[in-house]
């Protein structure tokens, strides 16, 4: 089985005829199976097609009653992304799927909110989005790698993801959905309420939680896992050599005072009875030892 991208999902592109849209369109194209991808929005160029044949609508809410549309992926740039975001959630889209990077933190402050009290479900953004292998993915990641089975993947760092995934792969452990849920200091969807959704998934049998430094939501993950989950989990934290007050790479990877270390992090993660991998390259093997 598979969370948030199902075979229940059918979805729509906000930017599908700009660069980065219209490109990763046609590699959805390409891999989703089960989850289509039925239709675009770009504002002024409704009434269209895409260059993929795909017809294109001045907004998300024609687009959605006219193709039964219920998930929007953004490929929109960052002055009018958050715009994006809310059209996407007042027209009733279950998920929303933000790729693009630079929204303001005080425009994601507004965007959390609206987005929360509408009922949608938000990833990123500043994220590669997400996949399920053999239904489909929303965003920019590589379907080449995946493989369909029953590890859940939570992650950060879209880099991260890839290698996780790819480690999965490599010792033939498949994924039921893997989530790239941002770097950003305020995001969608939260590493615990992303753990909770692989917690009570029948489909998934292990989870890999991969974090990096700054904030303190992969503490507040591990003391949820400590108390409710009895599947294994494996974790890594990127950054241990990062010292205080210095940013690195994502905007919400900083260091504030004694919170938000890679130590105070990998601690909570043994703490809650985590599988903790010493690198990247042993994700792979060690969730592949957790499972016994």
């Amino acid at each position: 089985m598979a969370v948030l991208i199902t075979e229940k999902t059918r979805i729509l592109v906000q930017g599908i005829t700009g660069k980065e849209g219209s490109f990763h369109t046609a590699q959805m194209l390409e891999y989703n199976t089960k989850a289509p991808v039925v239709a675009g929005v770009t504002p002024g160029k409704g009434g269209s097609k895409s260059e993929h044949g795909l017809p294109v609508f001045n907004t998300v809410k024609e687009a959605a009653e006219q193709t039964g549309a219920n998930a929007s992926v953004i490929f929109v740039p960052p002055a009018f992304a958050a715009d994006a975001i809310m059209e996407a959630a007042g027209a009733g889209m279950e998920l929303i799927v933000a790729i693009t990077e630079g929204i303001p933190v005080k425009d994601m402050q507004n965007i959390i909110h609206f987005v929360r009290k509408s009922g949608s479900v938000l990833v990123g953004p500043n994220c590669p989005g997400l996949i399920s292998p053999g239904i489909g993915k929303m965003g920019i990641m590589p379907g080449f790698i995946t493989s369909p089975g029953n590890i859940g993947v939570i992650s950060r760092s879209g880099t991260l993801t890839y290698e996780a995934v790819g480690q999965l792969s490599a010792v033939g452990l498949g994924q039921s959905t893997a989530i790239g849920i941002g770097g950003d200091p305020i995001i969608g969807l939260p590493h615990l309420e992303a753990v909770k959704l692989l917690a009570e998934d029948p489909g998934t049998d292990g989870i890999v939680m991969i974090g990096e430094i700054g904030g303190t939501a992969e503490e507040t993950a591990a003391a949820w896992i400590k108390e409710h989950v009895k599947k294994p989990i494996v974790g890594f934290i990127a950054g241990v050599t990062a010292p205080p007050g210095k940013r690195m790479g994502h905007a919400g990877a900083i260091i504030s005072g004694g919170s938000g270390t890679a130590q105070s992090k990998i601690e909570a993660m043994k703490a809650a009875g985590i599988h903790v991998a010493a690198s990247p390259a042993e994700i792979g093997i060690t969730m592949k030892r957790a499972l016994g």
